[in-house]
């Protein structure tokens, strides 16, 4: 089974998803101190991770293929009943 390479639409976003959490760890400040960005910016950028977020699990979607995930998320979930009373 061949996996076709990812669009150019899906290239940018993971691009853009990248850098702007590169410049959240370059600009990170310890507690008590005064962070770098202003509060505006900062909510700017999660904003934009949100929306890149969104596009890439429509693109995802769309083109049938998974979305990323932890290794320990629940990825099918199967629900069983479970009779605990004695049956006589």
């Amino acid at each position: 089974m061949s996996e076709e390479p990812p669009s150019v639409e899906l290239r940018i976003l993971r691009a853009m998803r990248r850098t702007l959490s590169n410049v959240a760890k370059d600009t990170y400040t310890p507690a008590g101190m005064r962070h770098p960005l202003s509060e505006e910016t900062i909510n700017d950028i999660r904003e934009c991770l949100a929306l890149i977020s969104g596009r890439e699990n429509e693109l995802g979607g769309m083109a049938g293929g998974d979305r990323p995930h932890f290794t320990d998320e629940i990825r099918d979930t199967v629900v069983v009943q479970l009779d605990l009373k004695k049956k006589d």
